[in-house]
């Protein structure tokens, strides 16, 4: 029962340790290179830096999905009348003169993004801002079961909606 006891808070100060040297390498990240994974390490989202300040879109991202060849587009434009940061995730959107009706089609997720840092929720920070130790993307696992990815087989899991620092690119 000893050497049990003495396993399991091994394994808990290796998990302590773990998540401290996680935020500890967010803390040396820039937002616009962090990288981050879902719970079961199936959806990657990459942060990539934005190049304009005359750019509508304050962020850019794709998110990746293991053992598939799929990338979804990734951006983050401040909302109004509320200034937020409104994400949007498309897949096969067409380029050129589109319609809301084309953008609709191909939005797979749109929403507010939050983070979640030494136990608060906040916004996401700048691209030149540290990164946050974990995103939320409310609603992204029910969005994608919802999409036309589910429908036609391309997907069969779905993300938690919480997002964690993987690392910086």
């Amino acid at each position: 029962m000893r050497a049990r006891r003495r396993t399991g808070i091994a394994f808990g100060m290796t998990l302590l340790l773990m998540l401290q040297a996680g935020l500890a390498m967010a803390a040396d990240c820039m937002q616009g290179h962090a990288v981050y994974t879902d719970s079961e390490k199936t959806y990657e989202i990459v942060f990539e830096p934005v190049d304009s300040d005359a750019a509508s879109s304050s962020h850019r991202f794709t998110m990746t999905v293991r053992n598939t060849d799929l990338v979804l587009d990734g951006y983050v434009m401040p909302s109004e009348p509320v200034d937020r940061p409104n994400g949007m995730l498309f897949f096969h959107c067409p380029d050129g003169d589109v319609t809301g009706d084309d953008l609709r089609a191909c939005t797979i997720w749109q929403g507010i993004i939050y983070t979640h840092d030494d136990g608060k929720i906040g916004l996401l920070p700048a691209s030149g801002n540290k990164a946050a130790a974990e995103i939320l993307l409310p609603g992204l696992g029910s969005s994608i079961r919802d999409s036309s990815l589910w429908e036609t087989g391309k997907l069969s899991v779905t993300p938690w909606d919480v997002l964690t620092f993987k690392e910086c690119r």
